[in-house]
C-alpha cells in the first residue's frame, strides 16, 4: 500500500494570532503537525504539502472571499507575502511535494489526482487546517475518488472550534475515514 501525508493549510494566514484567516484551533495542532511529518518521512511516506496562493489581486479567489483582496489590500494567503509563508517548525525538504490550490479541496483544478495515481499511491493521511472546509472537501473527494485508505489524525486536524471539528471527524468517521489520534497513528504499521 502506497500511502502520502498530505499537509494543508500551515500558512500564517491560518495559524498565527494576527493571521487574515485565523483559525483559532491551528496554532495548538502545530506541534503535532511536525511531528506527523516527522513520522511520515521516517517511514518512507511521501509528504505532499498542499497550499494556497492566491493572486495578490484575488482574480482566483472564491467569490465569496474576493472583498478581502479589494482596495489595494494584500487578501490572505496571496502569493509572495508573509501571510502564505508556512508556519515556524514546518519546512518543505527535498524529496516533498508541493501542490498549489486556490479552493478548498487539494483536488479540485489541481493535478494531485493524476500525480498520485501514476505514482501508484492510494491511501492518503491527511493533516492541517481547516477541518470543515479544507480537510473535509479534500477528504470526501478522495473517498469520492476512491482512495482505499483515507486517514485524517484528529490532533493533527483543526477548526474554529472543538464542536465544529468534532461534528466534521463524526461525518468523515461515517464514510469509512480513519480517525486516529497521532500517537495511535504513530504506533500503527500504517
Amino acid at each position: 500500500m502506497e500511502e502520502h501525508c498530505s499537509c494543508r493549510h500551515r500558512h500564517n494566514d491560518f495559524i498565527l494570532q494576527d493571521g487574515l484567516m485565523r483559525v483559532d484551533g491551528g496554532q495548538a495542532i502545530v506541534p503535532n503537525v511536525i511531528k506527523a511529518v516527522e513520522v511520515a518521512r521516517r517511514r518512507g511516506i511521501l509528504v505532499i504539502w498542499v497550499v494556497r496562493e492566491h493572486d495578490p489581486l484575488g482574480r482566483d479567489v472564491e467569490l465569496f472571499r474576493r472583498h478581502l483582496y479589494s482596495g489595494g489590500k494584500v487578501g490572505p494567503t496571496s502569493k509572495g507575502s508573509p501571510g502564505a509563508e508556512l508556519v515556524d517548525g514546518l519546512v518543505i525538504m527535498e524529496g516533498d511535494y508541493k501542490v498549489v490550490k486556490t479552493r478548498f479541496s487539494a483536488f479540485f483544478a489541481t493535478h494531485l489526482n493524476s500525480f498520485l495515481k501514476t505514482t501508484g499511491i492510494n491511501s492518503l493521511v491527511v493533516i492541517g487546517v481547516q477541518t470543515p472546509n479544507c480537510i473535509r472537501q479534500t477528504v470526501f473527494d478522495a473517498v469520492e475518488l476512491d482512495y482505499k485508505h483515507v486517514t485524517v489524525i484528529v490532533d493533527a486536524t483543526a477548526a474554529a472550534s472543538p464542536d465544529i471539528h468534532a461534528a466534521n471527524i463524526i461525518d468523515m468517521r461515517n464514510i469509512g475515514v480513519a480517525t486516529p489520534a497521532l500517537h495511535e497513528w504513530c504506533e500503527s504499521d500504517d
